[in-house]
């Protein structure tokens, strides 16, 4: 069990490291969030599922699985929050972008 847990850590790492290349990378705040959101909360449930399979259904194995559930669904929401707040207040998409979805949705 500990070399899964290794495994998922060093996994979970990888994801936040690319989220975080991501935020440094991408050209507009709507990338930026995306990436942020997707690769930290796979990255950081990747290490709390290791941090589980290591200690096992233990108090830090259950709070390890408590707080995956609710990463997973606040940062989700949290996100769109952001999203729909800095299109309302009129952030602009990347040069780059070629469609605005949620322009055609308001129609």
């Amino acid at each position: 069990m500990e070399t899964i847990s290794v495994i998922l850590i060093a996994i979970g790492i990888l994801f936040n490291l690319f989220g975080c290349i991501g935020l440094i990378r991408l050209p507009d705040v709507y990338n930026r969030l995306q990436s942020a959101t997707k690769c930290v909360t796979l990255g950081t449930c990747s290490i709390l599922l290791g941090v589980l399979f290591y200690y096992g259904f233990i108090d830090i194995g259950v709070k390890a699985l408590i707080t995956i559930v609710i990463l997973f669904f606040t940062a989700t929401v949290a996100a769109h929050a952001l999203v729909k707040g800095a299109y309302k207040f009129g952030v602009k998409l990347g040069d780059k972008s070629v469609k605005d979805d949620y322009k055609e949705v308001k129609k």
